[in-house]
């Protein structure tokens, strides 16, 4: 997040042209001034996230600039001096007062007023909504929609180019059809005669003719309702209904999953960032973005992917989904960073719960009707699922899709990608679990250990063990683990990695502490030896 802009003369005045021609919001407002609580009137001109004031309407440079980044607005009531009763104090009582307040510390609220109470509103929303972050996600919201537009339009061509090649086949086709009618009026032609001599048939004839045409009518219809039956009771059949049942349930499913995701980011997410921007924040924006990462753009993709479904559902029976996977795909891997730093996430939100404010305004959030009783850490955890369940659902869709569907190559080819996707992601997470399992490790040693900053460096397994001296000879030698010399039996808390083994000892106060000698020990440079005889 930017924490700081820096302005030159140039661009101030280049911006305040803009707001001066293009402003969202501009207007005459009394600003009262700290150095003399007296009130002045100036006109003002709001242009993204900057509010300029200038000492008149024709005024060419501002009189001054205030960035709203973060801020708060809200509406005051009238100073108490404004009740008494003289004429110039009942105009002052009609005025509509609201005050600015600024995120940074040290920065004194900004104080205005206005005659007229619906522009007085009309401000305090202007600079309520002039927020540089907020049109940020709203880009990128629009990004992800132009993206998929843009898809869907290449789609169309494709689909358009195909129907065009078979309008082209159809020519061809009625072309030799009507070659083929030329053909058969010829023939006509010259069978009339002997179709004149029909006409002169015994009607004793043409009624064993009629009975003979419905008789194989009838044994058509039979046979074909036959053919049908038997389809119906086929195997292939069969597995058609099933496929269709796992489409419609991976609809439901992934409605479902769309409501979760809009309930974790509506109800916790977008009040939680609301909370951080106020006079005294229960949580800080770092956190908020470190315990959601970007479950805001997994609920814009998915909601596009849920209408695609409903799409599809609509023109039942033909379920064509593989054009859907291959949009969704190349979109999958903003799970990447959700997944690697989902733990972390946890541990955050558990840390900020230490805050009686955060933990009562968590509770509150959590009471909401839409959550049903759930808590935030199950919608956290919600998408840390969706993955597998998209390759158990493609897995059960290809069990039932026939080996010459036109769709079973690109569901396979998905398939294949999601099951890469879970194996990089989950190989993500095992590294960076890692890391900070060496990393609590070494902050829990109060003299550090830098081996364990090595990324390469995996950890196995920590317990107490007992360090015992060894005898020769009837004396007391220098025991084998470690060069330490012991005169007595001693408990040591030992941490086994791939490559070294870490001893430590245990102070009265709970601290660990190496072993000045012999607390790191090499594994490569180290043989073990099993002595079987414990006397």
């Amino acid at each position: 997040m930017q924490k700081s802009v820096r302005y030159n003369e140039g661009h101030a005045l280049y911006l305040a042209l803009l707001a001066r021609k293009e402003g969202t919001k501009r207007g005459y407002l009394s600003k009262k001034t700290a150095e003399t609580n007296r009130w002045h009137e100036k006109w003002f001109a709001l242009y993204q996230n900057v509010l300029f004031y200038f000492e008149g309407e024709q005024s060419a440079r501002p009189a001054g600039m205030y960035m709203l980044e973060g801020c708060n607005c809200e509406r005051v009531p009238a100073p108490k001096g404004c009740s008494a009763g003289s004429s110039k104090d009942a105009a002052l009582d009609k005025q509509h007062y609201f005050t600015v307040l600024f995120g940074h510390e040290g920065q004194k609220p900004l104080e205005l007023r206005c005659e007229d109470e619906v522009d007085g509103d009309e401000w305090v929303e202007a600079i309520h909504q002039a927020s540089y972050s907020d049109i940020l996600i709203e880009r990128e919201v629009l990004m992800q929609k132009y993206i998929h537009l843009v898809q869907i339009v290449e789609t169309e061509k494709i689909a358009a180019n195909q129907l065009r090649h078979q309008l082209e086949d159809q020519d061809t086709e009625i072309e030799r059809l009507k070659s083929e009618i030329v053909a058969l009026n010829k023939t006509k032609e010259k069978m009339r005669p002997y179709q004149g001599n029909q006409e002169d048939e015994d009607p004793d004839i043409k009624k064993i003719k009629k009975v003979q045409s419905f008789m194989r009518g009838w044994l058509c219809r039979r046979k074909w309702k036959t053919i049908v039956q038997d389809y119906i009771c086929s195997p292939h059949a069969e597995s058609m209904r099933k496929r269709n049942q796992i489409v419609f349930n991976m609809v439901e499913a992934e409605s479902e999953y769309v409501h979760q995701l809009y309930v974790l980011v509506n109800c916790f997410l977008r009040p939680l960032r609301m909370a951080a921007s106020s006079k005294k924040p229960p949580i800080s924006h770092d956190d908020v973005s470190s315990i959601f990462l970007n479950s805001e753009t997994i609920m814009f993709l998915h909601e596009i992917f849920h209408q695609g479904l409903k799409a599809r559902i609509a023109n039942w029976p033909t379920l064509i989904l593989a054009d859907l996977f291959d949009i969704l795909l190349p979109m999958l891997n903003i799970y990447q960073e959700f997944v690697r730093n989902h733990q972390y996430s946890l541990q955050v939100l558990a840390n900020c719960k230490q805050n009686r404010d955060f933990d009562k305004l968590l509770k509150q959030y959590e009471a909401n009707p839409a959550c049903e009783g759930r808590m935030l850490e199950t919608f956290l955890t919600y998408p840390m699922f969706q993955i597998p369940r998209y390759i158990i659902t493609l897995h059960e869709l290809l069990a039932h899709t026939p080996h010459e569907h036109v769709e079973r190559k690109s569901l396979e080819f998905a398939k294949s990608k999601l099951e890469e996707l879970s194996r990089v992601m989950h190989d993500e997470v095992s590294d960076t679990e890692n890391i900070r399992k060496n990393l609590a490790i070494e902050r829990t040693i109060v003299e550090g250990c830098d081996i364990l900053l090595d990324t390469s460096q995996t950890f196995i397994r920590q317990g107490s063990l007992i360090q015992v001296p060894s005898v020769e000879r009837g004396k007391l030698s220098k025991v084998r683990l470690g060069s330490l010399s012991l005169k007595k039996e001693g408990e040591r808390q030992c941490f086994l990695f791939t490559k070294h083994f870490l001893i430590c000892t245990r102070s009265s106060g709970g601290k660990l502490h190496l072993l000045k000698t012999g607390g790191v020990l090499s594994l490569i440079e180290c043989t073990l030896i099993e002595e079987t005889d414990a006397s």
